[in-house]
């Protein structure tokens, strides 16, 4: 999953964004309302964690102009303020969830859960493909059982297979959603990971669960498809 963070103390923005990857996410940085707005429209992000008090156009601003946009990436606003009003003010303007500093990273984090389940119409935590389950809130992954250790960059790719399970995933979706704005598009990272994670999921005596459509992209079913 890709995540903006707009944040304009350098030092918090830094925190949120080590504790995020930590956590799987690739993660976007700007500091003040202008640049958000562009990566936002530009971008296909999964979800914004905006601060209100920003330089120039403020959150409140930013995620106005973003719904009148037809952008609508979920929204989570940090601010300092905790004023009833201010909480109005920003749900009004169309954000979708509110927390106010400071707060407890592992809030954060379960807030950010909600409002990735929300376009998926309150997806199952658990996912299950054939002997392969996935748990989308703590990161464990196993088959017929089994542990499977993965690489926050690989799981990060397993879940947004997992997330549309039984779809085509296109290279230009997994490198929106999974790589961030350093990643090159003309280096072969994608099927370098396809294959790292086909390796310690897909390992024998498993029958394959990771697929191939050519020309399309990858497939996670337990159904091979024709």
């Amino acid at each position: 999953m890709r995540l903006l963070v707009v944040e304009d103390d350098p030092r918090l923005a830094r925190v949120i964004a080590r504790g995020l990857r930590e956590e799987a996410y690739a993660v976007d940085v700007c500091e003040n309302g202008s640049d958000a707005i562009v990566q936002a429209v530009v971008n296909s992000y999964d979800a914004i964690i905006l601060d209100v008090m920003l330089p120039g156009t403020d959150g409140f601003g930013v995620v106005s102009t973003l719904r009148a946009r037809n952008v609508r990436t979920p929204v989570l606003m940090l601010t300092s303020r905790d004023a009833v009003a201010d909480r109005i003010a920003g749900l009004d303007q169309g954000a979708d969830d509110y927390l106010t500093k400071p707060f407890d990273f592992g809030e954060l984090l379960a807030r950010l859960r909600a409002l990735l389940r929300r376009p998926e119409a309150l997806q199952a935590m658990l996912v299950r493909v054939g002997d392969c389950e996935i748990d989308l809130q703590s990161h464990a992954v196993s088959r017929a059982g089994v542990p499977i250790a993965l690489t926050a960059k690989e799981y990060a790719l397993l879940e947004l297979l997992a997330r549309r399970v039984g779809n085509v995933v296109s290279r230009a979706d997994i490198v929106a959603h999974v790589w961030d704005d350093n990643h090159d598009p003309f280096t072969n990272a994608v099927e370098v990971y396809v294959n790292r994670l086909r390796g310690k999921i897909d390992r024998a005596p498993w029958p394959p669960l990771i697929h191939t459509r050519r020309g399309a992209g990858y497939i996670l079913s337990d159904v091979a498809p024709t």
